[in-house]
């Protein structure tokens, strides 16, 4: 089975600084993968590279054996990738449906963008009340859902998620999570970048430990979280 994402021997640089240092990975079908690693690691950065907001300096990325690591963002998303931004990045000045209907620019099936709507409105009941409603004016929960949905308007094959739980009370970031396991049940693979390693493995099949722009850990995601080095680093553990 060709793996849904491939990243091989990525290197990225910002000006002379070199962010990304030969990183490798993979995602197969129907998995949670998460990237882990303090702040400045680089796992923004490899999210930014895949969406092809950033261009490589070296390396291949390949989504199902084609390679994109040369293709414009817009071509990545008609390829099958969304990208769930971090601090959520709605259009404060659009409406929720607006905001929706920007995910779907790639779509032009109308009849198949209603139902796409239909889906999101059941998922996130929340938006549905809020539909008319400006998106700069919701609660950051709200917009972190409008985030989500609105990358699930261009119905991905590989979900990329960046800091999802950022800035949300316990409650919302339960919240957050649950939706994340319902996506990835309806057979969306998901890519997850998160600073709360624990709920990060406890959602994920496997992960990769970045430290200032190098894998130095991979493994399932029940090894890493049982893993010392981890759970002393990411977990809170003295």
């Amino acid at each position: 089975m060709v793996a849904v994402l491939s990243v091989e021997d990525l290197h990225v640089y910002y000006g002379a600084i070199h962010a990304i240092k030969g990183v490798s990975f993979h995602v197969e079908p129907g998995e949670i993968v998460t990237l882990i690693g303090a702040n400045g690691a680089g796992k923004s950065t490899i999210l930014k590279t895949i969406s092809g907001i950033i261009r490589p300096k070296k390396g291949k990325i390949r989504l199902k054996g084609d390679e994109i690591h040369n293709t414009p963002p817009h071509g990545i998303v008609s390829m099958g990738v969304s990208h769930v931004p971090e601090g959520r990045r709605v259009f404060p000045n659009l409406t929720v449906l607006e905001n929706l209907q920007v995910g779907a620019y790639t779509r032009r099936e109308k009849r198949e963008i209603e139902e796409s709507l239909e889906d999101i409105w059941k998922r996130f009941p929340r938006l549905r009340e809020r539909m008319n409603q400006m998106a700069g004016t919701l609660s950051g929960g709200e917009q972190q859902m409008l985030a989500i949905a609105r990358a699930l308007m261009s119905k991905p094959q590989l979900l990329l998620m960046d800091e999802p739980s950022m800035g949300l009370s316990p409650m919302l970031v339960d919240e957050v999570f649950d939706t994340i396991k319902e996506i990835n049940a309806s057979g969306t693979t998901i890519l997850l970048v998160e600073q709360n390693a624990q709920m990060a493995l406890e959602v994920a099949n496997r992960g990769y430990v970045l430290e200032t722009g190098e894998i130095v850990l991979q493994g399932n995601a029940q090894e890493l979280a049982d893993n010392p080095e981890v759970r002393k680093a990411y977990l809170g553990e003295s």
